[in-house]
């Protein structure tokens, strides 16, 4: 959609040109989003219409919590594949084979960020309709594929690549499109839909092991992939909206009174990687302190399972655990998901810090827990500052770089963290296969949670010190700019004066 011309000066003696009638929302429409002007803080500018809160934008909430919950509960219940494929690859003739199961899942996890900064970009040129019921067909065909191996390793393939590559496509769309349709409520809308993998996450363990004893592993793998057929019905809900405006024209006769342009053909090129968004301070500081926190978060999601099968193999119901987490960490969500909506701006960082500290503690409980009750108070615990960390994530990102850049920003988030979730659970594997225990394990997960809320501290102050250097500068351009224009107007002027006072000789 192009923009009205700008008015001619009055100082002229030209007529203003009408200005443009308030731009409506129209009915969905695919397409990436238009770019608006953005003032120094990186937030959209005020001519940008406001989300509807609501409408067609509660049937996309349902959507997008239903891929969060597919995709994330089937992640976060990995410790009860994770134990089958032991027992399905008859891990006692391998002493690493802890170490080399634990790669399925964790390159899982870890391939579902990596990808994230590739599909902000299909959902900038694409949409995110399209970007999502590809990903979700991609995931489907991926996981289908798992459940036909002979060995482990073909799993790094079909579960580790395809299924969480097709996972990352249909996911990040699913946190974008909120962002159409909510603004006041939008850390709520984004709690009740990242609360979609808690629910998934409290019911998948129990059905997870129903389906293992009854069909086994590879029988399982297929009836998940059900989830993934509703994933790809999910996505085509997925309709951004954009604000369709009718612009008079300034008023040539034989020339058309309004304008209706399409956006695809019509909006200015945006680049591949917007790299500029690291000019962002405080973006920059927060991509780096969530990763570095996120060394240790995955540990206890792969191999939880396994440390109680090892430590309090009397327990009959170890699942309960995970659903302990699932249930706390919905809680969380939607808690802090609402929480957020009354904490001004990028402060909203500090209920990142203050999760990281308890996650991070919690991980270090979890050795010394001889009690298999003390141990379900640990993990709830853990599961409500998860929820924490997860709710508020795209609203910080919101905050720092604004609605036009939040896309890739969220996207580039997600690519670093890919390292440290890919990373923690084999290495935490290797620990057990070398050591006999998950103890020192855990007590090194809890470290990187601390030392990541640390550098989380700084975000708000580092990012109010920018707006205001950029304020400045902008302030500087601004007053440059209207000396030059007084000083190119002030020959013209004198010269009218003393033609004025010419007595005419």
């Amino acid at each position: 959609m192009m923009r009205a011309q700008e008015e001619p000066s009055p100082g002229h003696g030209m007529k203003p040109s009408p200005q443009p009638q308030g731009a409506v929302y129209s009915q969905p429409a695919e397409g990436p989003e238009v770019p608006a002007d953005k003032d120094v803080t990186g937030s959209p500018s005020r001519a940008m219409p406001e989300p509807p809160e609501g409408g067609w934008g509660w049937v996309v909430m349902l959507a997008a919590m239903w891929c969060n919950g597919s995709v994330f509960g089937i992640q976060n219940a990995c410790g009860v594949l994770f134990v089958s494929m032991l027992e399905t690859f008859d891990s006692k003739d391998n002493k690493a084979m802890v170490f080399k199961t634990a790669w399925v899942s964790s390159l899982s996890m870890g391939m579902i960020f990596f990808c994230c900064p590739i599909v902000s970009v299909f959902t900038d040129i694409f949409g995110c309709r399209k970007t999502a019921v590809a990903g979700a067909a991609v995931g489907l065909i991926g996981l289908m594929s798992s459940s036909f191996v002979s060995s482990i390793e073909p799993l790094y393939l079909t579960y580790g690549i395809i299924f969480a590559c097709g996972c990352s496509f249909a996911y990040q769309p699913s946190l974008v499109i909120l962002g159409h349709y909510f603004k006041k409520r939008l850390g709520l809308v984004n709690g009740i839909v990242t609360a979609g993998s808690s629910v998934f996450t409290i019911l998948l363990p129990l059905l997870l092991r129903v389906l293992i004893d009854k069909l086994g592993l590879f029988d399982t793998l297929r009836v998940l992939c059900i989830f993934m057929f509703v994933l790809f019905l999910a996505g085509f809900t997925y309709k951004p909206l954009h604000p369709n405006a009718k612009y008079k024209d300034s008023g040539k006769k034989g020339e058309k009174k309004f304008f209706l342009f399409s956006r695809r053909k019509f909006s200015p090129p945006r680049k591949v990687f917007n790299f500029s968004i690291f000019k962002v301070t405080g973006y920059s500081v927060w991509a780096f302190g969530i990763p570095l926190a996120l060394f240790g978060y995955f540990v206890p999601y792969v191999h939880l399972m396994n440390h109680i099968k090892e430590r309090f193999a009397e327990e009959s119901n170890k699942e309960v655990v995970l659903m302990c987490i699932g249930i706390t960490s919905g809680v969380g969500r939607l808690l802090f998901g609402r929480i957020a909506d009354f904490v001004p701006g990028v402060k909203k960082v500090y209920l990142q810090v203050i999760s990281f500290l308890f996650i991070g503690l919690m991980s270090m409980m979890i050795p010394l827990c001889s009690v298999f009750g003390a141990l379900i108070a640990v993990c709830l615990l853990m599961g409500l500052f998860d929820g924490c960390f997860i709710s508020i994530m795209a609203p910080i990102a919101f905050e720092l770089v604004g609605a036009q850049d939040v896309s890739q920003a969220i996207g580039f988030l997600l690519g670093f963290m890919s390292i440290p979730m890919t990373v923690g659970p084999p290495v935490a594997g290797l620990l057990r296969d070398h050591l006999g225990s998950y103890d020192v394990a855990f007590y090194l997960a809890g470290v990187p949670p601390l030392l990541g809320g640390a550098v989380l501290c700084s975000v708000p102050w580092i990012h109010e010190k920018w707006k205001q250097k950029e304020m400045s500068i902008i302030g500087g351009e601004k007053l440059e700019k209207m000396l030059e224009n007084q000083t190119t107007l002030l020959p013209s002027s004198s010269g009218i004066i003393k033609k004025d006072s010419d007595p005419g000789f």
